[in-house]
């Protein structure tokens, strides 16, 4: 009889340790998996994206508070991840619609020439670019702008009827 539950605890034991090694490899087979399907942007690419994200903050809200750089910044990001628009930082603000014959970008500063489009305030660039680090690089985001995906000017009104999540400085952004 000793035999037998000795036997059984071994077997017990032995289902166990391989249960536990079989939850370990899946777990460590799932990561390996999601580390694959990450996408590998090299550093070139990556400044690219900062760049952008920089310019775009510094155009679209260089002169807000802190608060004001990162909701462009979100809202930004927010599109590259919404499958609604391009899938890429520098896409997403370069990109140009035509409606009725006329060329309208989705950030208006881009519209603009240039030679227009140089900083001029070198400290706003610099907090602007900062900005872009923490949001691109650091994934910093305010939890009031998880899904806005459009923001204007509040001295604008252009009645597009959508959800309103926020005021933030002068800009009033939307779902």
């Amino acid at each position: 009889m000793i035999r037998l539950i000795k036997a059984s605890l071994i077997l017990l034991a032995a289902f166990m340790v391989a249960s536990i090694a079989q939850v370990a490899i899946n777990y460590k087979l799932n990561k390996v998996d999601v580390f694959h399907k990450t996408s590998h942007v090299t550093a070139e690419v990556r400044n690219k994206q900062l760049e952008c994200l920089a310019q775009n903050i510094y155009y679209e809200a260089g002169y807000e508070p802190f608060e004001g750089k990162v909701a462009v910044a979100q809202v930004t990001m927010n599109r590259v991840k919404s499958g609604q628009f391009p899938s890429d930082v520098c896409a997403v603000i370069h990109q140009r619609n035509v409606v009725y014959n006329k060329v309208i970008c989705q950030f208006s500063w881009y519209c603009n020439s240039p030679a227009v489009r140089r900083p001029v305030n070198q400290p706003a660039y610099k907090e602007s670019y900062e900005v872009a680090k923490q949001v691109l690089l650091e994934g910093f985001r305010l939890p009031s702008l998880k899904t806005a995906l459009y923001y204007h000017a509040d001295y604008v009104d252009p009645k597009w009827g959508r959800e309103r999540v926020a005021k933030i400085g002068q800009h009033i952004f939307y779902n």
